[in-house]
């Protein structure tokens, strides 16, 4: 399997050259060349235990990595030390399924893949003799997810960006208290879409990029992506066992647009997905542009879901490849667009969706509340607010009948105690390891929302 780039100025690469080079060259996201069909493996498949059904997943599209060495890595990356008994357990919350991914050692959804990616960063710099300055954005999980994939790992630096402010204090403190002298924590005064704008600027300056060996691992590396589609197929295996349904709906609240889109790749690949629910909070840009077709910037809200206090989904691209036909110079021109006006509009007939496949809608935070409230009082289960958005939609737009719903949990209800204790009235929200951060020292720089601070910054540490 080669992999292209969506704005097509990117000769085909393999995936371990994807791996590294994360963000595609010509400013681009990188996509496979083929999206395989697996209706025909699927039953083979069930009953696997996740390693190994993520091993039949990613040999798929990771085929210049040896299968026995492509086995070691997977199996390292979901190993019980790092998710306890089960990697994304399927919970039954009332009429609802919720699928667990904050099992991970940072308690979120990104540790499914960020295990595995720091792995493969691993396992490609030994062969190359190479380093890697890994340069990430992000708005809440990514940072401490990346951190601790990567921590430790010989030939690896990582360089942070978060939004000043406006993750929350776990969060915070979930990537400053790693004091290891190749991790750095940069606090921007700006938005995360100002923390990402950096981060892709510097990664499409190539001299910058190769001179400095930027690596990418937020989810613009096709990595991220690929090792997610795994628990979607997971997830429907579990439902159809509990429901004996033929297909099932798919509810994922989304910011940035890459866990929605492992779940296309899966319902593309024939993973019996009836429906995709798109669901955000207030920064609504997403579900607005599934309901009319408009991509258009707003101003970016803090709210109870910071995670998703977005307006930039930087896998949205890799979408709208796909839905524009495939087409490289036409999508560089929609991009064009969009950088210049803060608008983009795809066609849709009169009266019909703009995607059939994917519904979408938005929870304010009272809705957010409500749903944290009323889960709890009903089922004694706790979401945490960015899951508790999904919940609200997915109770909204599926109603009563229909194929079942697996709601996408992506963290633990700790990392958000504020929320927690407006909805229910009572601290309920803790873990072990979140408790013990409280209790340790941090070490943080806040830097300017200015690429050439940033840049600096990178050139003086990096030597």
């Amino acid at each position: 399997m080669r992999y292209h780039s969506t704005r097509g100025q990117v000769d085909p690469i393999e995936f371990q050259q994807a791996v590294l080079m994360g963000l595609a060259d010509d400013g681009g996201l990188l996509i496979p060349e083929a999206i395989p069909l697996v209706s025909d493996r699927l039953e083979a498949w069930r009953g696997l235990r996740y390693a190994d059904l993520a091993f039949e997943v990613l040999r798929l599209f990771a085929t210049d990595v040896p299968e026995a060495d492509l086995r070691g890595l997977i199996d390292r990356a979901y190993s019980a030390e790092a998710f306890g008994p089960e990697v994304a357990p399927t919970v039954a919350v009332g009429d609802l399924f919720v699928l667990e991914l904050f099992h991970g050692p940072t308690l979120a959804f990104k540790d499914v893949a960020l295990q595995l990616l720091g792995n493969l960063f691993e396992y490609i710099l030994a062969r190359s003799g190479g380093g890697l300055n890994i340069l990430g954005a992000t708005s809440g999980d990514t940072g401490s997810a990346a951190i601790c994939g990567v921590r430790g790992r010989k030939g690896i630096r990582i360089f942070i960006l978060h939004p000043h402010g406006s993750v929350s204090p776990i969060q915070e403190r979930q990537m400053t208290t790693v004091l290891d002298d190749h991790v750095h924590n940069l606090a921007v005064g700006g938005s995360f879409d100002d923390c990402q704008h950096i981060m892709k600027t510097l990664a499409a300056d190539l001299d910058f990029k190769r001179r400095y060996s930027l690596g990418a691992v937020n989810s613009v590396n096709w990595a991220r992506v690929l090792a997610q589609i795994v628990y979607y197929v997971k997830a429907v295996f579990d439902v159809q066992k509990a429901t004996g349904a033929e297909s099932v709906r798919v509810c994922v609240p989304t910011g940035n647009f890459g866990n929605i889109l492992a779940g296309w790749y899966a319902l593309k690949m024939g993973v019996p997905i009836s429906r995709l629910i798109l669901a955000t909070n207030r920064n609504h840009i997403l579900a607005r542009f599934f309901k009319t077709g408009e991509y258009r910037l707003g101003e970016v809200w803090k709210t109870m879901s910071p995670s998703m206090d977005i307006q930039v989904a930087s896998n949205f691209e890799r979408y709208l490849y796909y839905r524009t036909g495939g087409d490289p110079a036409g999508l560089r021109e929609k991009m064009a667009g969009f950088a210049a006006t803060g608008r983009l509009h795809v066609d849709v007939p009169d009266g019909q969706p703009v995607d059939r496949q994917i519904a979408s809608d938005s929870a304010d935070e009272e809705q957010t509340l409500e749903a944290i409230r009323t889960t709890h009082a009903r089922h004694g289960y706790l979401l945490d607010p960015h899951t508790a958005v999904g919940v609200s939609v997915a109770r909204r737009l599926c109603g009563s009948g229909g194929d079942p719903v697996v709601c996408l949990a992506t963290a633990h209800p700790a990392k958000f105690p504020a929320a927690i204790e407006e909805a229910t009235g009572r601290d309920l929200a803790h873990h072990p390891e979140i408790d013990k951060l409280l209790r340790l020292p941090t070490r943080c720089t806040v830097v300017p929302n200015d690429v050439e601070k940033v840049r600096a910054f990178l050139v003086e540490t990096i030597g």
